[in-house]
């Protein structure tokens, strides 16, 4: 079985927007721009590249995303490929390929971020409200290593 997993490090091009699928389900998509730059090696001149990738993320993820990523924040996305297909109303084929992110976090290379930890929803599947983990160190109630 071949592994479709796919990372990019890149800025956030616009402000992901949160929507909701008709039972319910939050999700967001927005856009990452990944820079490479080389030199030359005949030139000696600098040269870039930019390669623009749509996002997409699901359920409590999508949230956390919409209200804390916005446009110009340097993210790390991993996450699959996958391939979406449809037919325009003048019936043209278009087709896309997305990222569906598993993990999003900032970047920490020339920025600083502070973590909120939202607790889980409970049985019932109802959210309860976000809080601050006290320390660092302290054991999560979920058997998940401390971040």
């Amino acid at each position: 079985m071949a592994d479709n997993t796919v990372t990019v490090v890149g800025n956030v091009t616009r402000d992901p927007e949160l929507r909701f699928t008709n039972n319910g389900q939050a999700t967001a998509q927005f856009g990452v721009a990944v820079n490479r730059r080389w030199q030359n090696r005949q030139t000696q001149e600098w040269e870039e590249a930019v390669s623009y990738f749509d996002v997409v993320c699901w359920r409590e993820m999508a949230e956390n995303v919409s209200e804390s990523l916005t446009k110009g924040t340097r993210v790390v996305v991993s996450g699959r490929l996958e391939q979406r297909s449809w037919e325009t109303q003048d019936g043209d084929k278009r087709s896309k390929i997305e990222i569906v992110a598993d993990e999003v976090a900032p970047s920490l290379r020339w920025a600083t971020a502070s973590i909120t930890r939202n607790q889980r929803g409970d049985a019932a599947g109802s959210a309860r409200p976000a809080t601050t983990r006290s320390t660092p160190n302290e054991p999560s109630e979920f058997n998940e290593e401390p971040f």
